[in-house]
């Protein structure tokens, strides 16, 4: 039986540390991943491709639609790649990967590197969707319903999740650096498994799906080493630098968690449920590769910084994978008032009277327009700033001429908020730099399903030029296309009571309990845990379904809630269907990627036993 495999997660997204690639190939490591790529960036790089188009400019003629942080994060790092002999395999290329594949090639060459270069090909598949549309193909939204023919706005691109399979091909080729457009995120980790341990895609699908999980863990880098862990108050000391995370997996598919050495940050069990926990949509993990079961999955401490992870079941992969559409929704534009004081809801009110007033009619033009209240003054403000809120105005529209200009004596968006100034309230302030009020365009995301038979996964080798087609494993299961077949739902089995745990104090939800929120499209999962088993019974017998719509208040939309448990782990899984408005380029809420909504439920208050409390605050 062939060593455990060991793979480090170097980003989660273009905003992460340039630094990653070279720090960890000075690690003990086979392979590293990274993942540069989300839902809003494929976007943004699909409707540049399509505008390019339009206007005849050719593909040649143009800049690489590909991540543009990239290089300056790969490059310093290739010579220790090349010394070590570390594979990589990366989600970089956005709409452009062959030209991305070319960039890295030529700066191989340049520094007199013997590195060979594979990239993947398949996942643009506008043509495919547009072909399956004309033969009467629904795409139904799998977030909120509906027919893709019925949507209102023009598809300008499609882009599909890839599994992991071209990746395996590629190293088995002998590739070391593998570049992709839009794999799967856990897609690269499964690809170097199932190429290093020899896994079949047929048969093997506990150890793939397992592989998918710990891909998972590790695709966001750091967030599993502490990033956006709801115990961060333990983890101060280093957290200007927090580690990024290393999966060792072995050939039955169960792993361990490490994470880079001589960083801040930790890896526990709670820090690997918090990112287990994060963009998950139900009990069964969808990959290209395999399905996941997540409710047997357990986690354990054996040494500091190191977890070892056991317990998922696999099945056959489906016959569909997701398809993001992307379509321009318009224009949009933000104006912010700055209130200070007393009364802020009333002078909130009066603002919006004036500015509604002097919008008249054109208000109707505006396919949304939302005053919203941000922030509070507290009893005996400290200081003003703390006693300032923010009185956001936010409109869009298909109208570029009511947002088209930020200067002040133009008629439209900006001009019709501005002009109540001298006739504000009290303790009224406009901001003062006034671009947001100048429409940006915006893009809107449809999320359906895909045939895998209908995609053109290939891989590409840049070295020979050849070019290997990835068939669609012979085993695939159809799971349906609705939501109520491809997951399910349930509340918790012999709740107990809720007196039974001794006398309560009212008190914030997160003194006690810890979560992770996320997005996907416009869906917003929510996934809550504990740190000891009694606190587990009592929060799994307190978070029913009619529960959570209570603590959301005005934050409910009223659409609908999934929930399911992963008892080995302590831990209680909500999903809150289309609650994010349209996802995150669309969104008119702040919180556009749902990262957010976990730790608003945690600060609400409910009764909690005290014999949680001695044992100390989250």
């Amino acid at each position: 039986m062939k060593r455990p495999i060991r793979i480090a997660g170097s980003s989660g997204g273009f905003t992460d540390r340039q630094r990653a690639i070279s720090s960890l190939a000075n690690c003990d490591v086979d392979v590293i991943v990274g993942d540069w790529m989300s839902e809003c960036t494929m976007s943004w790089h699909g409707a540049a491709k399509a505008d390019f188009a339009s206007k005849g400019v050719s593909d040649e003629d143009r800049a690489g639609l590909y991540d543009p942080s990239f290089m300056a994060n790969l490059t310093p790092a290739l010579e220790a790649l090349q010394k070590k002999g570390i594979k990589l395999a990366v989600n970089a290329g956005a709409s452009d990967t062959e030209k991305l594949a070319k960039a890295v090639v030529e700066v191989v060459k340049q520094q007199g590197l013997d590195l060979k270069v594979a990239w993947i090909e398949g996942d643009e598949v506008m043509e495919a969707v547009n072909k399956l549309l004309a033969a009467g193909e629904k795409f139904e939204n799998i977030c909120f319903g509906g027919n893709l023919a019925d949507w209102p706005l023009e598809p300008l691109a499609a882009q599909c999740y890839l599994g992991g399979a071209g990746i395996a091909e590629a190293l088995r080729q002998g590739a070391d650096i593998i570049v992709c457009g839009r794999v799967a995120d856990a897609a690269p980790t499964v690809g170097a498994c199932m190429w290093w341990h020899g896994w079949n895609r047929e048969s093997d699908f506990d150890p793939i799906a397992s592989s998918l999980m710990a891909g998972h863990l590790i695709e966001c880098s750091s967030y599993v080493c502490g990033g956006y862990y709801s115990g961060f108050k333990d983890l101060f000391d280093g957290c200007e630098n927090i580690g990024f995370p290393i999966a060792e997996i072995h050939a039955d598919g169960s792993f361990y968690m490490e994470k880079e050495p001589n960083t801040g940050g930790e890896i526990s069990v709670g820090t690997c449920t918090s990112q287990l926990l994060y963009e998950i949509q139900g009990p069964q993990y969808y990959g290209s590769d395999a399905v996941a079961l997540l409710e047997g999955i357990k986690m354990t401490q054996v040494e500091k910084d190191k977890v070892y992870v056991e317990g998922v079941k696999g099945k056959a992969p489906p016959t569909t994978t997701k398809v993001g559409i992307t379509a321009k929704g318009g224009w949009q534009a933000e104006f912010h008032y700055y209130l200070c004081g007393l009364d802020l809801e009333q002078k909130a009110e009066w603002t919006e009277k004036q500015v509604r007033y002097s919008m008249g009619k054109n208000a109707q033009k505006f396919d949304v327009l939302k005053f919203t209240l941000n922030g509070y003054s507290p009893d005996d403000p400290r200081n003003q700033d703390v006693a300032t809120a923010d009185l956001r105005v936010f409109v869009q529209t298909k109208d570029r001429s009511l947002v088209v200009r930020d200067t002040m004596e133009v008629p439209g968006f900006n001009r019709w908020c501005m002009e109540n100034f001298l006739q504000s309230c009290p303790g009224a302030t406009i901001e003062n730099d006034i671009r947001q009020s100048a429409g940006k365009e915006f893009y809107e995301y449809w999320a359906a399903l895909l045939p895998q038979s209908e995609v053109k996964h290939k891989v590409k080798l840049m070295w020979t030029s050849d070019a290997i087609d990835i068939a669609v494993p012979k085993s695939v299961q159809e799971y349906g296309y609705k939501r109520e077949e491809r997951q399910w739902s349930y509340e918790t089995k012999s709740p107990k009571a809720i007196e039974s745990f001794g006398t309560t104090t009212r008190a914030p939800l997160g003194w006690v309990v810890l979560g992770r929120s996320g997005d996907k499209a416009s869906d917003a999962n929510i996934g809550f845990f504990t740190r000891q088993q009694d606190e587990y019974d009592w929060l799994r017998s307190l978070l029913t379904i009619s529960k959570i719509k209570q603590l959301l208040g005005p934050e409910y939309n009223g659409g609908g809630v999934d929930r399911f448990e992963i008892p080995g782990i302590r831990a209680v899984h909500f999903l809150l269907h289309d609650h994010l408005d349209r996802s995150y380029n669309a969104s008119s809420t702040y919180d556009g990627l749902g990262k957010n909504v976990c730790e608003y439920l945690r600060a609400k208050y409910v009764e909690v036993p005290n014999v949680f409390l001695r044992r100390g605050r989250v």
